[in-house]
C-alpha cells in the first residue's frame, strides 16, 4: 500500500449477518494486492466472521478495534 493511499471503507453498522461478510467480500474483490479495507461493524457476531472469512482467504487481518459501546473497525489487507 502506498503511503498516500487512503484505506477503502465499508460501513456495516446496523446490518446483521451476514451482509457485514457480503459487503466486506465484495469490497475486497475490488481492492489490489496490498490495499487495505476498513469495515466498520455494530454487530458483535461480525468481529469472528470476518475475521475468519478474511483469514481463509488468504488475507490479513490487520486490526480488529472497538471504537464505541458496540461498534468496532476491522482492518484487512488484500493477499497478495
Amino acid at each position: 500500500m502506498s503511503a498516500t493511499m487512503t484505506p477503502q471503507e465499508v460501513d456495516a453498522r446496523g446490518e446483521i449477518c451476514p451482509y457485514p461478510e457480503v459487503m466486506a467480500q465484495k469490497a475486497m474483490k475490488a481492492l489490489r494486492a496490498g490495499d487495505r479495507l476498513v469495515v466498520k461493524i455494530d454487530y458483535a457476531m461480525s468481529t469472528e466472521t470476518i475475521p475468519r472469512w478474511a483469514e481463509g482467504e488468504g488475507h490479513t487481518v490487520v486490526e480488529i478495534r472497538k471504537t464505541g459501546h458496540s461498534e468496532w473497525e476491522i482492518i484487512l489487507q488484500k493477499a497478495g
